[in-house]
């Protein structure tokens, strides 16, 4: 049975450090070491210290950008858990409050972010009009200049659905992000920048892309404010079923 009301497939780690901000029970990505209450596993690295993790990460230059387009990763919001609903409502129903539904359980019409991970602001989810965007936390031209482009078509569709690397959050700030990575762009609200890091050191150790050496050290510098962060895991298998197919 599906619950309603917004409630949470996931549950984001509690921070552990004074200044990063505590977003247990809050919008986020999947954070349990063991698998998401679906019951996939993660491929994660069950927790540890976010700033451990992102030191790891192997360092290269970005490959060019030739031959990515959206359609690489597979059609969007694609249904990989086989839950029955489309990712982008299994994210807005983990991540808004007073979610409301229109046909059934999957579509959400309505819900509440109470905390814009990214400004820090309330924003209003109105199906057809919204003013909320479900941001992959790694981007996905971004991945693709940073390893995608080599993987077969599974791996690039397991990526664009993992509820790991996706995020509910205010289209406005949203849309300043681009396909930036941590040297270009974090969330205005200073408080969320350790989560929003981890998040993304936890997408890129999984899924095993490479980060730039000005990522890397953007990376080291917000973390390291933070260096008690736990790193995000679980979410869904890097390959998506087979039934799945990308340009």
């Amino acid at each position: 049975m599906r619950l309603r009301g917004g409630a949470a497939v996931a549950v984001l780690i509690m921070l552990s450090v004074a200044g990063c901000k505590d977003t247990t029970g809050a919008s986020g990505p999947e954070a349990t070491a063991g698998g998401d209450s679906a019951g996939n596993s993660g491929g994660g690295t069950g927790g540890g210290a976010a700033l451990t993790a992102a030191e790891s990460l192997p360092v290269k230059g970005r490959a060019p950008k030739t031959g990515y387009s959206r359609e690489r990763f597979g059609s969007a919001w694609a249904d990989t858990d086989s839950n029955g609903c489309d990712t982008r409502d299994d994210i807005l129903k983990r991540d808004l409050k007073q979610v409301k539904f229109t046909g059934g359980d999957c579509k959400v019409s309505y819900g509440v972010l109470e905390s814009d991970p990214y400004s820090g602001k309330e924003v209003i989810y109105r199906r057809g009009a919204s003013l909320v965007d479900i941001d992959h936390l790694v981007a996905l031209s971004d991945a693709w200049q940073k390893g995608a482009k080599y993987w077969d078509a599974s791996k690039r569709i397991a990526l664009a659905n993992d509820p790991l690397n996706l995020l509910t959050v205010g289209a406005s700030a949203n849309r300043s992000k681009g396909d930036g990575d941590t040297a270009t762009w974090v969330p205005p609200d200073k408080t969320y920048r350790c989560t929003y890091v981890a998040a993304q050191v936890a997408v890129k150790k999984k899924y095993e892309l490479w980060v730039t050496a000005a990522e890397k050290a953007a990376m080291k510098k917000v973390l390291s404010a933070c260096p008690g962060q736990r790193l995000p895991s679980g979410g869904n298998p890097t390959n998506a079923p087979s039934r799945f197919h990308a340009k």
